[in-house]
């Protein structure tokens, strides 16, 4: 079983990873990290302050193990645990600015070095606007590294009709830059 690390960090848009977390199909053994940022984020937007309960509300399966980001010695922060991929959605400035100078001080950023070492995709996904020339730098950085930078811009498609739909876009393309097949919206013809 292919082995997917999503880490969700303190950028708004937390929707965003939680859906990503729900869309990813039953074939992956999935590890989840919170950063310390997203869970005060997660009370912010969407008015939850206890991570436990979040996860307990997902309903999901045992195919899905949730992480301690404090956690540094956790198996993905290791390259002989063989993840296969990884993705942080969204990815707040402070996170991206970590990995991009190689700062692995909690298990999002040890993890997201682990992949960038091993040559393994890693999806970034930065939520800020409007982008400086420090964030500028740190994204090619990373592309240059192989780095997927793929933040959530918007499609303007006749067939979206709302915020869901849309979400499905970005997912999909997520899913897309990834290589994890999906129905998630309409391919053009």
């Amino acid at each position: 079983m292919e082995k997917f690390i999503l880490g969700i960090s303190g950028a708004s848009g937390i929707n965003l990873g939680l859906r990503f977390l729900k869309a990813l199909p039953d074939d992956l053994q999935i590890y989840v990290v919170f950063s310390q940022n997203a869970k005060q984020v997660l009370l912010k937007e969407m008015r939850q302050n206890n991570i436990q309960e979040v996860q307990k509300n997902l309903s999901l399966t045992s195919h899905i193990t949730f992480l301690d980001s404090t956690d540094i010695g956790a198996n993905i922060a290791s390259g002989s645990f063989g993840a296969d991929k990884m993705a942080i959605i969204p990815t707040s400035m402070n996170t991206l600015a970590k990995i991009a100078c190689g700062i692995a001080d909690c298990l999002l950023t040890r993890a997201a070095s682990v992949m960038i070492k091993e040559s393994r995709p890693l999806l970034l996904a930065p939520r800020e606007l409007p982008l400086s020339s420090i964030a500028l730098e740190n994204m090619l950085k990373l592309s240059k590294c192989n780095t997927i930078i793929a933040p959530p811009i918007l499609g303007y498609y006749a067939d979206i009709k709302n915020l869901e739909q849309m979400e499905d876009f970005l997912i999909g393309k997520w899913f897309d830059c990834l290589k994890i097949q999906h129905s998630l919206y309409r391919r053009w013809q």
